[in-house]
């Protein structure tokens, strides 16, 4: 792969690291906690699938930035576009 083609990669994956809502810092924390018992249960129901669809958002939001970074580390290595399992250039697609 030639330069171009990995600045092209590299300013779009950190034009899209910088337009998550978690950032690089927050990778490592905990996940959002859940709701807090108040209200009816009817209240405390909404709230508890609120707190979860967070939680599932959260995670989503950090596995997509562990990759972001894992791919510009391996464009910093010179090891992007090689398969990792067999070493193999992996082909452009057409």
């Amino acid at each position: 792969m030639d330069r171009k083609d990995l600045g092209r990669f590299t300013r779009v994956l950190l034009k899209r690291r910088g337009e998550m809502p978690v950032t690089s810092s927050e990778a490592n924390s905990p996940i959002p906690a859940a709701g807090h018992q108040q209200g009816d249960p009817i209240d405390q129901a909404n709230a508890n699938a609120e707190a979860e669809l967070q939680i599932h958002l959260h995670q989503a939001d950090l596995r997509l930035i562990r990759a972001i970074q894992d791919v510009l580390t391996r464009i910093r290595h010179g090891t992007f576009g090689t398969c990792e399992a067999c070493r193999k250039l992996i082909s452009r697609p057409a």
